[in-house]
């Protein structure tokens, strides 16, 4: 394995800028707590061992999300997806319990509407942003995020 161009304090720095985002996005996707650190873990092992030169600090936090999104879809394409979510871990993690409710249906989205939900409301990205971000048209954007909310309504009305 490639040596680390970081020194531990840059990678540390970056990790604590990072992390929460991260570990919130792969627990949305997988529904699952062990396999979102287990992502979080490869995504930041991807970090330290490409260590790719960044224009901007938005660069970078577009970068981490690419990768994040990228890792979230490999973990689909195995045979042992699962659909477990660990709510004492959320709730340890600063989601309160009415957060978690919501965070249960967004997990039940199609794939396709989680991730630019998680993005706009989350992590406060513009539709132009996760157009660039998820290499989609805005009006894709748009529509997810009107499908999505939509799902989420009716589900949360029941």
């Amino acid at each position: 394995m490639k040596e680390p161009k970081y020194t531990e304090a840059q990678f540390c720095e970056k990790y604590d800028l990072y992390s929460d985002m991260v570990y919130k996005m792969c627990v949305v996707h997988t529904g699952n707590c062990a396999d979102a650190e287990d992502l979080m873990q490869e995504i930041f092992l991807k970090y330290l061992y490409r260590s790719p030169v960044f224009e901007s600090p938005d660069h970078e936090r577009h970068w981490i999300i690419r990768v994040t999104v990228n890792a979230c879809k490999d973990f689909f394409k195995g045979f042992w997806k699962k659909n477990i979510i660990c709510m004492d871990e959320i709730e340890r993690e600063g989601i309160t319990h009415e957060e978690s409710g919501i965070l249960q249906e967004i997990i039940k989205l199609p794939e396709k509407y989680k991730m630019v939900i998680h993005l706009f409301y989350y992590e406060n990205y513009s539709v132009s942003e996760i157009s660039q971000i998820l290499k989609i048209s805005e009006s894709a954007v748009k529509m997810r995020l009107k499908r999505g909310r939509e799902m989420l309504r009716m589900e949360l009305e029941q």
